[in-house]
């Protein structure tokens, strides 16, 4: 899962940040609702975790804005502002939930597996191919019922070849897919991910094969 998290206070831009990384999410923060809206024109995210309170404006109206040109991208809005009349202005302008501050981590993590469960967002829950059996909801990959243990990046790289098992994915599609754009990234590093989660895949005899095209892809397929 891709997030963009638009907060201007770096204390709580920390601790989110840290807090989805653990659970194997890319993570983009921007400060501003102009950064936040040239992010969004830019590139493709999951998710939106927009603050309110923002140095150039009310959080809200880069979801009205976002709704008025088509965007269905789901938003989650984090405020102090808890009231009730406030939590239903965010859900009029179009948000997709509400969540007040304080609140505890554990429940935003639950209100965005919820948001990414509904229909508009809906995936299937595990994939199969091979021997391999990936789990979306916890992210968990097992290779004959045998959990497959890999550091973040080699499964978010897995994560996005699984989506789209079969099918060529560009460079570009699995570069956005495990870095952020704040991430010091290596040139090779994207292909250095890829050989090792290959070589896994292949000493636990997963059956299938990771195919790239230089310059171009990668494509996940059973083997013959």
């Amino acid at each position: 899962m891709r997030v963009l998290l638009v907060e201007d206070e770096q204390a709580m831009v920390g601790v989110l940040r840290s807090g989805l990384v653990r659970h194997n999410m890319v993570v983009d923060d921007v400060a501003s609702l102009a950064d936040a809206e040239a992010a969004l024109y830019r590139d493709i995210y999951d998710v939106v975790v927009l603050d309110r309170r923002l140095p150039d404006g009310d959080g809200l109206s880069l979801v009205r804005s976002l709704r008025a040109n088509g965007n269905v991208v789901p938003v989650l809005v984090l405020t102090a502002k808890g009231d009730l009349i406030d939590r239903v202005a965010g859900l009029d302008s179009g948000a997709d939930d509400y969540l007040g501050k304080p609140f505890a981590f554990e429940e935003l993590l639950a209100r965005l597996r919820a948001i990414m469960r509904r229909p508009v967002n809906l995936q299937p829950d595990v994939a199969n191919v091979g021997r391999i059996s990936f789990d979306f909801t916890h992210r968990e990959a097992h290779v004959g019922g045998i959990h497959l243990r890999m550091p973040r990046r080699e499964l978010l790289v897995l994560e996005a070849l699984m989506r789209r098992m079969g099918r060529m994915v560009l460079r570009e599609t699995l570069m956005e897919a495990v870095f952020g754009m704040n991430d010091d990234i290596e040139s090779n590093a994207l292909d250095t991910h890829i050989s090792r989660v290959r070589r896994k895949l292949v000493d636990a005899d997963a059956g299938v094969v990771i195919s790239g095209i230089r310059g171009v892809g990668y494509l996940l397929r059973e083997t013959p």
